[in-house]
Order: structure tokens, then sequence, then C-alpha cells
């Protein structure tokens, strides 16, 4: 394969993990359930999907975006139980984010709108080639 086909074919996966995440964010949106901001659903899935613990000092630095920005979205996602914030018992001035049963739940369900909204885009894709 030369490099004008990588390129092609690259750009080809790009524009099908676009429409997948237009799908997704589109059915997130239809549906009953929490309705999350990009800076918010940022900081859960990288909550959720990065191992570890998680302070606001340090997914602020991971983001690149200000302190007060995670806290905001921390808020958010304290209101709808998706994680929650607790300070750290070994250093008072930090605060770690846990994860919550709820919050589990609701990655369960992107991943599973998101599988759904890959076949849609692979089906669509196999209809363009033929």
């Amino acid at each position: 394969m030369n490099k004008m086909e990588k390129k092609s074919e690259a750009q080809a996966v790009s524009a099908d993990l676009v429409t997948t995440l237009r799908d997704t964010m589109v059915a997130l949106v239809r549906r009953d359930g929490p309705d999350l901001s990009a800076r918010q659903m940022a900081v859960f899935l990288t909550c959720y999907l990065n191992e570890g613990g998680h302070t606001v000092r340090g997914l602020a630095s991971e983001l690149n975006v200000s302190k007060p920005a995670i806290t905001r979205a921390l808020d958010r996602l304290g209101e709808l139980d998706l994680a929650r914030r607790k300070v750290d018992p070994l250093d008072r001035r930090s605060v770690l984010v846990q994860r919550t049963l709820r919050g589990a739940a609701y990655l369960k369900e992107i991943r599973s709108i998101m599988g759904v909204a890959t076949e849609s885009s692979e089906a669509e894709g196999d209809r363009r080639a033929a």
C-alpha cells in the first residue's frame, strides 16, 4: 500500500469515526437521561476509562483545562450521580474523584449506543462500496 492509499484509508476511517460519534451523541441527546456537555463527557470518560485514582488537579492537567472547569464538570456529574468527590484521607488538600454504580451503567449504555452506531456506519460504508 503506497502513501496515497494509506492517507485515503485513514481519511475514510476518520470519516466513519466522526459519523459514529455524531450518531452516538444524537442518540444520547434524544433519549431520557443525562445530557452531558463535551467537557463533562471528557471528564466522565477519563475517570471511567483510565485506571487509577483521579484528582481535580490531575484531571485538569490531563485535559489541559483549569481546575475550576473540572470542578464545574464534576458538580454536574455529581448531580447526576455519575461521579462523586471525596477528600483524600492522605492529603486533605486533594480531592479524589470516585466512580459510581450509576456512572458504570451510563458507560455501559454509551458503549451499547456506540456499538449500534458503529454497525450502522459500517453498513452505510458497505452500501457505498457496493
